[in-house]
């Protein structure tokens, strides 16, 4: 049976608009880097030791969360450090990161982000909600069904083509999971493809850079996580460029309940941008 298409009943806009006021009070209550630092003990359902403002800010989520679950809504919630909450429906998930850009935020650098989608699926092609605030430029970008995206509230334009330099390379393309090994080793692919490289260090923020046109293609140099991804993904394509995933068969197939899974992200001003792109994750 396919997935629905329209937004499940509930307050998602408010929701994560209330979550991000209480992030932004979490972090700026944790003033210094020894605040930011400090963990909880704990080892979330991504891999990643817990922070306390990653474990504060998950909070704020939830009680937005508990409020919609209270109102009517049923849903399960998949998040980096609590894993898969059940609220009552298996089959509408509600994917967060509470933080993406967790190591920037550690280290008081602005980029990092609010990531939440909502899906009547198990895959990256069954969102069909996105939001992404991030949180140090204080940008909203929003996406859901049959609505395309915004920022800020206003609508996007569709995604402009690319630019390109007389020879053919992207002008500028964002990178991330780019540690310096990684980069190394997409080296070449990075020259032969790329006239310009930028990094944010939030997969979130950087994929909303290509819906608006600020950037000709993003691309993750190894695999990054379904918490990642989910909605950012989908504000790309709801503003009319392209997101892949690097698995098998349906590039949008890749789970979003999967906690241990990583597949590399290209998102593109279009499907020529992202051939560009996923050549330079192909390189070796």
């Amino acid at each position: 049976m396919a997935a629905a298409t329209e937004l499940p009943e509930g307050d998602w806009l408010g929701a994560c608009r209330r979550a991000t006021e209480g992030i932004r009070e979490v972090l700026a209550g944790a003033v210094t880097r020894e605040e930011r630092v400090r963990e909880t003990g704990e080892v979330g359902e991504g891999g990643d030791h817990t922070l306390e403002i990653d474990r504060a800010a998950e909070d704020c989520v939830f009680a937005e969360l508990n409020a919609l679950h209270e109102g009517g809504a049923r849903f399960t919630a998949i998040s980096e450090e609590r894993g898969a909450v059940d609220y009552g429906d298996p089959g509408v998930l509600v994917v967060i990161d509470p933080i993406d850009g967790s190591l920037n935020a550690k280290r008081g650098l602005r980029p990092a982000s609010l990531s939440v989608a909502v899906a009547t699926g198990p895959t990256m092609g069954d969102v069909v909600f996105g939001y992404v605030n991030d949180l140090g430029a204080g940008e909203e970008w929003t996406a859901a069904a049959g609505d395309g995206a915004r920022l800020n509230g206003e609508p996007l334009a569709p995604v402009l083509p690319e630019r390109r330099l007389p020879d053919g390379r992207l002008e500028v393309v964002l990178a991330e999971m780019a540690a310096p090994a990684h980069l190394a080793r997409r080296s070449d692919g990075l020259v032969e493809v790329v006239n310009r490289v930028r990094l944010f260090g939030s997969v979130a923020i950087a994929c909303c850079q290509v819906a608006a046109g600020r950037a000709d293609a993003m691309v993750s140099l190894v695999g990054c996580r379904a918490v990642d991804a989910a909605a950012a993904q989908f504000v790309v394509r709801a503003a009319g460029g392209v997101a892949r995933f690097d698995v098998a068969g349906d590039p949008l197939a890749f789970p979003l309940a999967d906690f241990d899974g990583r597949a590399s992200l290209v998102a593109a001003a279009s499907e020529a941008a992202a051939d560009d792109a996923a050549r330079i994750i192909a390189a070796r």
